[in-house]
Parts: C-alpha cells; sequence; structure tokens
C-alpha cells in the first residue's frame, strides 16, 4: 500500500517531545510511524503505532518493513528515543552504562541505517537527532557524564551522516534541547531548573517541536546542531 503523503518514522513517541512531534508531524499532513517500548492503538489511519526496544535490531527492521507495507516509503526519521540519567561518575552502574549505550547509541544506528537506506533509494529525505549540548557546554551542577558520551557521539555521527550525504538528498540535523517540561521532570523542581537557563524558564515541549520543523522545511540546512536551550550554549 502507498500513500502520496511523505511519512515520517518518530522513536520514543508515547510522551512527551516524541507525542507532540506525531501531533505536529501529523498537522503537516504527514503519516506517522510512532515508536515506543509500549505505546497506545491509534484511532487516526495514518498514524501507526508500533511497540517494541528500539535499542534491539528487531524493532528497527520491523519499523521499516511495517513504515514500507503500509505507507511505501520513509521520508523523514525523527530519532527522540533516549535515556538520561545524571549521577556523578563513579556511581555508574554497568546496567546504566549498558542501557544507555544500547537505547542513545544502538538505537539511533539500528533504526536510521534501515531508513537511510530507503531515503538514498529515493534520493531524498530528512534524519533528525534529539540531542543534547552537554557534550561541549559540561554543567557541574549537573553531573551527567553518560549523556555527554552518548548524545555527543549522536552530535558528532550527525555532522559525519550530514557530509556523506550531502549530494546524495538526505539531510542530517540535530536539536540540542535545555530543560524541557516532560513527564521527565518532577514539577516541584521547576523553579531550579529555570535558573539553569539564561532566559530563565525551562522550555516546552512546543519549542522542541517547532525547532524540528524548522529544520523540516530548511532545505539548505544540513549538518545543523540547533540549540533550543535558553541560552545555555551561549554561556552563564
Amino acid at each position: 500500500m502507498g500513500t502520496t503523503k511523505k511519512v515520517a518514522v518518530i522513536t520514543g513517541a508515547s510522551q512527551g517531545i516524541g507525542a507532540a512531534l506525531v501531533k505536529a508531524y501529523r498537522a503537516r499532513n504527514f503519516a506517522v510511524i510512532a515508536n515506543s517500548r509500549s505505546i497506545e492503538p491509534a484511532s487516526d489511519p495514518d498514524v501507526l503505532p508500533l511497540a517494541g526496544d528500539i535499542a534491539e535490531p528487531e524493532t528497527a527492521e520491523r519499523i521499516v518493513a511495517q513504515a514500507l507495507h503500509r505507507f511505501g516509503r520513509v521520508d523523514t526519521l525523527v530519532n527522540n528515543a533516549g535515556i538520561f540519567i545524571a549521577k556523578p561518575f563513579t556511581e555508574y552502574t554497568d546496567e546504566d552504562y549498558m542501557r544507555i549505550l544500547a537505547v542513545n547509541l544502538s538505537g539511533f544506528f539500528h533504526i536510521t541505517q534501515r531508513a537511510a537506506g530507503e531515503m538514498l533509494k529515493q534520493g531524498a529525505g530528512h534524519i533528525v537527532q534529539i540531542t543534547s549540548g552537554l557534550d561541549v557546554h559540561a554543567n557541574s551542577a549537573v553531573p551527567s557524564v553518560l549523556a555527554a558520551l552518548t548524545k555527543g557521539g549522536l552530535n558528532a555521527a550527525t555532522k559525519s551522516l550530514a557530509i556523506e550525504y550531502a549530494r546524495r538528498g538526505v539531510r542530517v540535523n540535530a536539536v540540542a534541547p535545555g530543560v524541557i517540561r516532560t513527564p521527565m521532570h518532577n514539577p516541584a523542581t521547576y523553579e531550579q531548573l529555570a535558573r539553569m537557563h539564561p532566559v530563565g524558564r525551562i522550555g516546552d515541549v512546543k519549542d522542541i517541536t517547532d525547532a524540528v520543523l524548522y529544520l523540516e522545511g530548511a532545505d539548505f540546512v544540513t549538518g545543523e546542531i540547533l540549540h533550543v536551550d535558553g541560552g545555555q550554549s551561549a554561556g552563564h
């Protein structure tokens, strides 16, 4: 079954930024494949929810296969799924390390490799990572080496893939958020978290969806790490 609509794959799509991205892409008339480890059924025929752990290659294989079967194409991939654990370095466990690498890096690798293959066949596509600025702007108040290691790796991969595919019609970008108002954060901490941002507030999911949609329509932009962080990346 094919469609004339463009098709977006969004990982980590059950809540927060991911759920907002599903709505934002549908508002742009994209069909959407929404992946998370657990995800509710959708009443919208142009949203295909697919449950599965993105760290597993079988999940990535199934997502792309179902996208092609249901909609006939893959135009955009948003690598939103991720794990963030802030701990002093010596307190990380082996389990922390393996899980963060599995989701943040292996998950990116498996789905991006398969989605990019389809985009290259089409001669067009867009890949976006949701990353972090902690790799280049470390914060002593947020000890988070594994986030810097993995999300920083995605920032580097974004630039590398952007150059590899620059003449093949596939753009690759990233959005690096500050603290965003999602279920990940306790509302009781919002005031404290707001002080980490020069603008004096934390972000809303719309700040991130707006950034992703800007990149979606920015045909002359590739290899960009777009910081949406209330000025954190500029300084303190």
